[in-house]
């Protein structure tokens, strides 16, 4: 086992890094506190193919290995969080599904604008009673002559505003007449296809998250993912990757928060030192830099495993309960050493600390990741 950094790595890290403090530094404190969503930036993101990380090359994607991709979210979210999230939702769960369950039609018509950042993609499997229930969806599709209508709201879908194509999951009956669950290709300007407000949520402020509203909405045949796989399948085998994205945003957000709290103790003065120079605040930074180092640890071996084609799902789910806890708790500590001055909007890690909190919350709560993680451990030992 190589701990050590391939120099295609260090690349991409200073690459990605360099792009984020150029880009997105200097505008992340005012997108955060307009909740705008940055176009100007999103369009030098769409050149340098972010949008399509992981896509094959052959639909124009750059096709980077996971730990790459891992990076590169990293990198953004230590800037900027909001934007970290939009490009590994769009990768993960909005491209990703495609790549792996979609036909050679399907790849060939969304895969090329969705490399390319034409097209957003969005992931929509939260209603008000199912979320983490991929079975549990009240959304319906009811076959008619010509493809389906679909029916339905989606709740806290992230890139919602700016979505060109949401994955929607929907219940339809089987040829036995059984319930189903199935995945839809909605593509924006389809009739029946609308977009809520934008929520005015507590962190990453800067992603227009809103609700979509289908009424009658026709999606033809053809549009259909997997035509003859579950959703609850696609549901679950997108969200062990999308938790590999979550994880590496968390692990940004922490290491984000924790040099703002390096650079703070060596200039904040008390008792005509730096508190720095504090065992206590010693304490915390060691702690800090520890809980960041085994967080990077467990997300790097899902990736590994993923790229090998070995099972990867409970080792994610360890990265992302591990990486999205240590973010909450390393925001608190660098807010605790900012004291007064954490609490104001204007320094960087007030954002910090409300961005952590929701990666214990979305692509599967910390509850849930515990009962992924249970479930394997119970199932190795009789």
């Amino acid at each position: 086992m190589d701990f050590n950094p391939c120099m295609k790595h260090k690349i991409v890290r200073k690459t990605v890094r360099d792009f984020s403090e150029t880009e997105l530094g200097p505008i992340a404190h005012d997108v955060d506190r307009e909740a705008r969503f940055p176009w100007e930036v999103i369009d030098k993101m769409r050149g340098l193919n972010y949008f399509g990380l992981q896509i094959p090359r052959k639909y124009g994607g750059a096709e980077i290995d996971s730990i790459s991709y891992a990076i590169t979210i990293e990198e953004l979210s230590r800037v900027c969080a909001a934007i970290g999230l939009c490009i590994t939702v769009h990768n993960s769960v909005g491209a990703a599904p495609i790549v792996t369950f979609g036909s050679d039609k399907q790849k060939e018509r969304f895969l090329p604008p969705l490399a390319c950042g034409e097209r957003i993609g969005a992931f929509c499997l939260t209603e008000a009673n199912a979320g983490s229930d991929a079975s549990g969806v009240e959304t319906n599709a009811v076959k008619v002559e010509d493809g389906y209508l679909i029916n339905g709201t989606k709740i806290f879908v992230t890139n919602g505003g700016v979505c060109g194509y949401a994955l929607i999951f929907a219940t339809i009956e089987d040829p036995s007449g059984r319930p189903s669950t199935k995945v839809f290709i909605v593509e924006k300007g389809m009739p029946g296809f609308s977009v809520g407000e934008i929520e005015d949520l507590c962190g990453m402020r800067a992603n227009p998250v809103s609700s979509l509203f289908l009424e009658d909405c026709k999606v033809p045949f053809d549009n259909c993912l997997g035509q003859s796989v579950s959703g609850v399948k696609v549901a679950l085998t997108a969200l062990d990757a999308g938790r590999i994205g979550i994880a590496a945003q968390a692990l940004g957000i922490a290491q984000g928060a924790f040099e703002a709290a390096v650079r703070y103790s060596k200039e904040r003065q008390q008792f005509r030192k730096p508190i720095s120079s504090f065992q206590t605040i010693q304490n915390y930074l060691a702690d800090m830099a520890t809980e960041i180092d085994a967080s990077r640890l467990l997300l790097y071996r899902a990736c590994a495993l993923k790229d090998d084609n070995k099972p990867f799902g409970t080792e994610a789910a360890m990265a992302k309960l591990y990486c999205s806890r240590v973010a909450t708790q390393t925001t608190n500590l660098a807010m605790q050493i900012h004291g007064g001055y954490g609490y104001s909007k204007e320094y960087d890690v007030e954002r910090y600390f409300r961005d952590a909190k929701v990666t214990e919350i979305y692509e599967g709560t910390s509850e849930v990741q515990r009962l992924v993680i249970s479930r394997s451990v119970l199932s190795q030992y009789t």
